[in-house]
């Protein structure tokens, strides 16, 4: 386990800024998702940690010493990627010793290890079996293991589940949280899938053109959001938002209310056209089209998405217009041209 910490981390390509002074330090045992768009610069800073390019300035560190300089190899970083790598031409055994022949380990700690990862990801059953014949599930697990024999200071995830189809990837993540609890070894987990960001890490660190958004727990940037570009990446789907002129609401989909079903102290009320209406099982979307309650800044109405957790269709339909509220405890405020968080108008005021 490890503390790993990046201080004004920078890489440049020429003119091109890929990742401008990044700050992140994660606790010893922790796992920490780098969540952005594609282009946003974590990849980058991922390869940067693992020691596969070099910063064009800042630092990396593992426990308080810098590993800027330091081959791959030496920095006991262990990769997992999106491709998983696999040695084709060996067994399943042979992929995941590979790490420790190459290093010389003794046949006796080699054959203790081996036992011990595939009975964690239990696939003893496995080891004799080329890659060719493993399903995708399956591959994740074989290369989780031969990263994990390494005994690493640091694990770097480097999106390992894109390439699974959704029901396995559903079932991979609960099985990786498992596997971190177990071990506790120190994650940075790299993916452009909230979803994943949010199940599986202790805490995110939203990424976007190079520079670091927010750091916090999945709850705290849900609720929470510090700009505008959070606001919107984080959540399915996105938190809405309402141009009041200088200032934006952020409202999350199921923080409309009915108007009849609202216990007052509404920071907005608004009439919504609603326009579509999906069942999803547990939920229902409504999709609709905001005719009153905010000022008329922009040329079309804005679109709004409705959360209504419920067994019973909602009291509306398509075509209907209906009022809904906002309560003042859910209502987020941004600065319009900043895009950062403010207070509510009337404590700003104050």
């Amino acid at each position: 386990m490890a503390v790993l910490e990046t201080r004004e981390l920078k890489r440049h390509y020429g003119k091109i800024l890929a990742v401008d002074g990044v700050n992140i330090t994660t606790n010893d045992g922790e796992m920490v998702a780098v969540l952005g768009p594609s282009g946003s610069g974590k990849s980058t800073l991922m390869r940067m940690v693992a020691g596969l390019e070099e910063p064009t300035s800042g630092d990396i560190l593992l426990d308080g010493r810098s590993v800027v300089g330091i081959h791959p190899k030496h920095r006991n970083v262990a990769m997992v990627f999106q491709s998983f790598a696999l040695y084709p031409h060996m067994s399943v055994r042979d992929n995941i010793r590979f790490p420790l022949v190459s290093r010389k380990v003794p046949e006796d700690e080699q054959r203790r290890k081996l036992e011990w990862v595939t009975g964690i990801l239990e696939i003893e059953d496995l080891l004799d079996r080329r890659p060719t014949r493993l399903s995708g599930g399956q591959s994740q697990k074989v290369a989780l293991a031969r990263a994990l024999v390494r005994d690493p200071e640091l694990f770097v995830f480097d999106e390992p589940l894109s390439s699974l189809d959704a029901q396995i990837r559903s079932q991979a993540r609960g099985e990786l949280r498992a596997l971190h609890d177990r071990t506790q070894i120190t994650t940075l987990y790299v993916t452009h899938d909230q979803l994943e960001a949010l199940g599986l890490a202790d805490r995110i660190a939203v990424i976007n053109q190079g520079a670091l958004q927010q750091v916090g727990t999945p709850r705290e940037l849900y609720n929470d959001p510090a700009n505008l570009f959070v606001a919107g990446f984080v959540g399915d789907p996105p938190m809405n938002l309402l141009n009041l002129g200088e200032a934006m609401l952020g409202a999350r989909p199921e923080d409309f209310v009915p108007e009849d079903e609202s216990s007052g102290d509404a920071a907005i009320s608004v009439d919504v056209e609603i326009e579509q209406i999906e069942f999803l099982g547990a939920e229902w979307l409504a999709y609709g089209l905001v005719r009153a309650g905010i000022p008329e800044v922009d040329s079309h109405p804005p679109r709004v998405i409705l959360r209504f957790r419920q067994i019973e269709e909602p009291r509306f339909v398509a075509g209907e217009t209906r009022r809904f509220v906002v309560p003042k405890s859910r209502a987020r405020y941004f600065d319009a041209r900043s895009g950062e968080r403010v207070m509510p108008p009337e404590v700003a005021v104050a």
